[in-house]
């Protein structure tokens, strides 16, 4: 069976399809068959970012090794028992026409708490939560005291994923490899990145997630979306000399691949 990735956040802004995008190619440069699903039907960024690349692709007459994406089929309401959900069964659906020519099937959920992204939720082996580097992003995981030093209590991103791990016991699954992604990181030593690295670790243990590098801020990331491209693509379409914050931008890539730990995967790239 494929591996599922879910790249889970119900905060917007916080990079989850840059994240879905970049992760998602650097399987496929390794040589791994990787199928995406975006389940924001309304905004379709992952979407967007896979329909540029083919777009450009073509128009460059380039074959670069790129994920296979796919939209959720409809279903015939009129088919469904009294007490289905239209949704389960296109998510349902789109999982199973991807497995069987898919090593990984990464999903990118929607900024929001929806019912697609709850299922999607439970269906994940590995769980990858991008946080932007602040206690409003961190807010969603867990309520701390005013001094931002204590965690007083889950929030409701934390109790969704409890839920989703609940119901993969109660089928006898495997549990979710829970990774939370830190990313807009400053790089200077700041009294808001001390707290936040001394909460993120207090809830990790508390909670059960592991922590990974994530990336910094840079324009690069915007800059390749309407053409589709990922930092791993820059030499394939011509950039033969990369700039310093372009390196280290592809070395943060190469430590999540790496922290991620998926199987059979080794961040040779």
């Amino acid at each position: 069976m494929a591996h599922i990735i879910v790249v889970g956040n119900e905060k917007g802004g916080a990079g989850k399809s840059t994240v879905a995008m970049h992760v998602a190619t650097a399987l496929s440069r390794m040589g791994h068959r990787v199928g995406t699903l975006d389940l924001d039907l309304r905004q379709k960024s992952l979407g967007r970012y896979m329909t540029n690349r083919q777009a450009f692709l073509a128009a460059e007459g380039l074959d670069l090794p790129s994920p296979s994406y796919v939209d959720l089929p409809e279903i015939d309401q009129s088919q469904l028992g009294p007490n289905e959900n239209v949704f389960d069964h296109r998510l349902s659906m789109a999982v199973a026409g991807l497995e069987p020519t898919s090593d990984f099937i990464l999903i990118d959920c929607p900024g929001s708490h929806t019912r697609l992204s709850q299922v999607a939720h439970s269906l994940a082996d590995t769980l990858l939560t991008p946080l932007n580097d602040s206690f409003v992003d961190f807010d969603l995981l867990a309520h701390v005291d005013t001094a931002g030093e204590n965690i007083t209590g889950p929030s409701v991103y934390s109790e969704m994923v409890w839920n989703a791990r609940q119901l993969r016991a109660q089928a006898g699954l495997s549990p979710i490899d829970w990774v939370v992604v830190r990313n807009r990181v400053g790089a200077q030593q700041m009294v808001n990145k001390d707290k936040m690295e001394r909460v993120i670790d207090k809830l990790a243990r508390r909670i059960g997630f592991r922590n990974a590098p994530g990336f910094n801020e840079r324009v690069i990331f915007r800059e390749l979306f309407p053409r589709g491209l990922t930092l791993l693509d820059l030499r394939d379409i011509g950039v033969k000399n990369l700039n310093i914050s372009n390196l280290a931008a592809r070395q943060e890539l190469r430590e999540l691949i790496k922290a991620l730990n998926l199987p059979g995967v080794t961040a040779d790239f």
